[in-house]
């Protein structure tokens, strides 16, 4: 039997570096809308590319308030963890911040993404899915 174990922040923060890739989920068109990305953990925030033309650009762009949930769950055992952080959506605008976070964080889908955005960390929370001991 598995049992769920919740996470600490500091131990979602750490499950989420340890991933490259996430959902982050937001509002469009007034629907909720998810979209795959890989990501990494900055200073306490996610950091994703895009672009602006692009619906989770769009969403950035307006200040919109998303969750980004990433796991990893093995489907022999049914164990892993799930994260979900959730915060306002930023562009980032400095050049050289822009620069940085581009040549960390790689684009893994054909066209363009010319585009960082955070998400802080305002509400994080997370579980861990544990084989239970046998009694």
């Amino acid at each position: 039997m598995v049992q769920l174990s919740t996470l600490d922040a500091e131990e979602c923060m750490a499950r989420l570096a340890s991933v490259p890739f996430g959902r982050v989920v937001f509002t469009h068109r007034a629907l909720p809308a998810i979209r795959p990305v890989n990501h990494i953990v900055d200073r306490g925030q996610v950091i994703i590319r895009t672009n602006l033309g692009t619906a989770i650009g769009s969403a950035a762009g307006r200040g919109t308030v998303v969750a980004y949930e990433a796991d990893a769950i093995d489907p022999v055992t049914r164990t892993g963890w799930s994260v979900v952080v959730t915060g306002v959506a930023q562009v980032i605008t400095e050049p050289d911040e822009v620069a940085r976070y581009q040549g960390l964080l790689d684009a893994w889908v054909d066209g363009e993404r010319n585009s960082v955005i955070r998400i802080p960390a305002e509400l994080v929370s997370g579980y861990e899915l544990l084989v239970r001991a046998a009694a």
